[in-house]
């Protein structure tokens, strides 16, 4: 499941840092790459039913994007 609290905190993203995010999106049925940034509005959170999700700015498509469940982020 995505990154754990611990390394959230010994990775943590900073403002402008640009990343390459892949994970399996429904939409598409398949696991995908993008190429993402962290900026103000990004985070971390679990939703109601407990799922977690990475938000994320999506560069190409200039927009928000969530990961859910499980992903990995490259630096």
């Amino acid at each position: 499941m995505g990154l754990s609290l611990n390394n959230r905190k010994k990775n943590k993203m900073e403002n402008d840092k640009q990343f390459t995010i892949t994970y399996y999106a429904g939409k598409h049925k398949k696991h995908i790459t993008r190429l993402g940034k962290w900026i103000d509005g990004c985070r971390y959170w679990t939703d109601n039913s407990g799922k977690a999700i990475f938000t994320y700015f999506d560069i190409e498509a200039d927009n928000f994007r969530n990961a859910t469940v499980s992903w990995k982020v490259r630096f």
